[in-house]
């Protein structure tokens, strides 16, 4: 079971999720302690950590839109978020892939802030509302990357299995 600790609308640029103005910061851990700076009350939370691993950000379309800053995606990965979106901007879908963060497309997601959902490849579950949301599945290839825990760690993989 996830909790939804984040509800968020459409076209949620990089810059609300990693302001530019930390774009010296590059280390994954070092992101996650600007992860919605300008959401103050959110950013103490994620700072202090008291968000449980694998809680889940909902938002509507177009969720990474704007810059390709790849901090973007690690600040989020740092705390292990699930992120859910009707649909992402492209360049954030893949910064995600290759960071290996959990992310879902789902068109149809209907979720608000303490909701409880269950989450399988082909459907999100919200257990508070009892209504159930199809999942658009990333290619097997793209899938497989997230489920390693990146690029590095499923080439690092790949090449073993060619040993």
């Amino acid at each position: 079971m996830f909790k939804v600790v984040l509800k968020l609308g459409d076209d949620v640029s990089t810059d609300i999720v990693y302001p530019g103005r930390f774009m010296a910061t590059v280390l994954p851990s070092e992101t996650p302690q600007y992860a919605f700076a300008d959401m103050v009350d959110f950013n103490a939370r994620v700072k202090k950590k008291e968000i449980q691993p694998q809680s889940v950000i909902v938002a509507g379309k177009n969720f990474g839109c704007g810059s390709s800053r790849e901090q973007a995606a690690s600040c989020l990965k740092g705390p292990e978020f699930t992120v859910i979106a009707r649909n992402f901007a492209r360049i954030f879908l893949q910064n995600s892939i290759n960071l290996g963060l959990n992310t879902i497309i789902c068109p149809r997601i209907e979720a608000g802030e303490g909701d409880d959902l269950d989450i399988s490849a082909t459907q999100v579950v919200n257990r508070t509302t009892g209504k159930s949301f199809e999942v658009v599945p990333l290619p097997r290839a793209r899938q497989a990357i997230i489920d390693a825990g990146g690029l590095i760690p499923y080439t690092r993989q790949r090449l073993l299995q060619k040993r």
